[in-house]
């Protein structure tokens, strides 16, 4: 008997090609990808924005159709015979389609009815689902009264009401909590041990990609390597540091960042983790001639390779650029955000209600002028709540609110023209230009004549956005929408900065040039209020809240934080340890 060659194999892509034409341009968005995806394995799919991720998903689902290549599932050629295809796998893209004015248990049933799921089996696939995916209790509420980790929840019971054998999963997890996140891997998890389905899963948080059997690097729409997470880590061994110095952390992080034979540098805690070209350990008396420099090895990170891979794809000249108006403003021998100095936000038992519920529930603290001050929080702890009160956008129930010397229940109009926002969703104008939503801002803002030209000009050339300033912001890559929206925040050149998960979604290389920018407006005096479910990114603050169910669960230095969560069998947490430990602690029962 002749063996079936696709046995082993979920997937498999020869030579997969899919481009697009937008305007003059044409877009490869896949370009000639040839991988084999093993069955009953979790393979991630990794890549920047715009690599391909999302197009590959829709040609394996059979949405799209290749230009070239072939496509197979489960032994069946997806050209041939995509109904057949798409009865036997379950595809769950980014912005999976609830019905928020139906139950949690009418969405269910809607999607069984769809996937033609009889009436007699429904029983007992709810039955293995809702405690599966925790959604039990909450078969009466109504989608839109979801947290964001329980819709991303229900949005996979709903993909998984007709068992599949392929499930793919385009990034599950972008903007929700780490706990949800966890949640949402021991699903998975469970899946692939229990039933052996086979998962592609595309993620924007590398840290998952260490979960997966396999992983796909693309890049571009072409195929960067793929194999097991270990073996990408493999190739950066000896070349990890953890950089310390006299010079504060933001400069530290900042000069290494520039230094010749350094490939990465991101601030970790009170040091630098940075990452060398090459394996020979780099001389630290010379290494950009900091003074006291300390390097100390540690282990690589799956991370490191991915970094290290795109960064070899840059031109020669290219160099990260440190948002250059305001490094020049900055010192190298104080951090912004020390004690001593002036707070410019006071919040003092901060109450917002909705009817009978309670949003923000007696919330203080302060934050001083140049520090970067984080608010962490489970999905519905009260953290968009919390700071649309302090942009003015939103009155508080009870409590009081001074931002940049003004109480906001009196002066909020006069406040907000020292604030800059940038929304979760990003507040531009899709049908417009990047150069008209520059003009619209600053307009908003009161900037007339030459004092406009001048800071259209400056966001055009420091975030480099003057080559698409005709482009639409509809048809911009994520990272240049980022961009844009902070350059839009920034017109006015504001005193006080609010970001509202900044970074969801976006890739590493354009996380780590965000935050360059960031810390040099920082160190130039600029105060820095910042949510974000990127726990890597909370090692960046200076101080940081835990919330929960709109209460303050802990404050402290991101170290301090880390170091409650430590114990014998964790003795170095990470910063996603800490925060699932005070959220857990927060949630166990109270002894009598």
């Amino acid at each position: 008997m002749q063996a079936d060659p696709d046995r082993d194999w979920a997937l498999r892509l020869a030579d997969v090609r899919r481009s697009f034409r937008s305007g003059k341009r044409v877009i490869h968005a896949v370009d000639g990808v040839t991988a084999d995806i093993p069955r009953g394995a979790v393979t991630g799919l990794i890549g920047p924005d715009g690599a391909g991720k999302t197009t590959l998903m829709r040609l394996v689902a059979g949405l799209l159709r290749a230009d070239a290549g072939e496509v197979t599932v489960l032994g069946i050629d997806v050209e041939k015979d995509p109904l057949a295809v798409q009865s036997r796998l379950g595809y769950m893209p980014q912005r999976f389609g609830l019905y928020e004015d139906l139950t949690v248990q009418e969405n269910l049933d809607l999607y069984a009815d769809l996937q033609g799921v009889p009436q007699a089996a429904r029983k007992e696939r709810y039955a293995a689902l809702l405690p599966m995916t925790g959604l039990g209790p909450f078969t009466a509420r109504t989608a839109g009264h979801l947290s964001g980790g329980m819709k991303q929840k229900l949005g996979l019971a709903c993909t998984l009401v007709q068992p599949p054998e392929l499930l793919l999963l385009d990034e599950p997890t972008v903007g929700v909590d780490p706990v949800s996140r966890r949640e949402l891997w021991q699903i998975i998890d469970r899946l692939t041990a229990e039933s052996h389905t086979t998962v592609l899963f595309s993620t924007a948080y590398l840290d998952e990609a260490e979960r997966c059997q396999r992983v796909l690097l693309m890049h571009e729409g072409r195929l960067l390597g793929s194999g097991p997470p270990s073996s990408f880590t493999a190739e950066m061994a000896g070349r990890s540091y953890f950089a310390s110095a006299a010079l504060a952390r933001r400069p530290l992080q900042a000069r290494l960042a520039q230094a010749p034979g350094i490939l990465d540098a991101v601030i970790q805690g009170s040091r630098v983790r940075v990452v060398t070209a090459g394996t020979e350990p780099p001389d630290a008396a010379h290494l950009a001639r900091i003074t006291d420099l300390s390097l100390v090895p540690t282990a690589p990170r799956f991370e490191d390779s991915f970094v290290a891979r795109l960064r070899a794809l840059e031109p020669a000249s290219a160099t990260p650029n440190p948002a250059t108006g305001a490094a020049a403003r900055s010192t190298d021998t104080t951090e912004a955000g020390n004690a001593g100095a002036p707070a410019v936000i006071h919040v003092e038992h901060l109450t917002r209600r909705f009817g009978a519920f309670v949003a923000v529930d007696d919330v203080s603290f302060q934050v001083a002028r140049g520090e970067i001050f984080g608010l962490l929080g489970a999905n519905g702890a009260g953290k968009t709540t919390t700071f649309r009160m302090l942009c003015g956008l939103l009155p508080p129930s009870e409590g009081a609110l001074r931002v940049a010397g003004f109480d906001l229940r009196h002066s909020a109009a006069t406040a907000r023209a020292r604030i800059g926002y940038m929304a979760q969703k990003f507040s531009l104008y899709a049908d417009l230009s990047v150069g008209q939503n520059l003009r619209f801002f600053s307009s908003a803002y009161r900037l007339v004549g030459a004092r406009q030209r001048t800071r259209i000009d400056w966001a055009l050339d420091e975030f480099e956005l003057r080559p698409m300033v005709d482009a639409t912001a509809r048809d911009l890559p994520l990272g240049y929408k980022q961009r844009l929206a902070l350059a839009c925040a920034l017109m006015h050149e504001p005193d006080i900065l609010f970001l509202d998960e900044p970074t969801s979604g976006v890739d590493p290389l354009a996380r780590r040039e965000f935050w360059r920018r960031i810390n040099a407006l920082a160190e130039s005096g600029v105060t820095v209020l910042v949510t974000t479910h990127f726990m890597e990114e909370a090692e960046y603050c200076d101080r940081l809240v835990i919330m929960a169910t709109g209460r303050v669960l802990t404050e402290g230095t991101p170290d301090a934080i880390k170091a409650a969560a430590r114990r014998a069998d964790r003795p170095d947490p990470t910063m996603e340890d800490a925060f699932i430990s005070v959220i857990e602690a927060a949630d166990a029962p109270v002894a009598a």
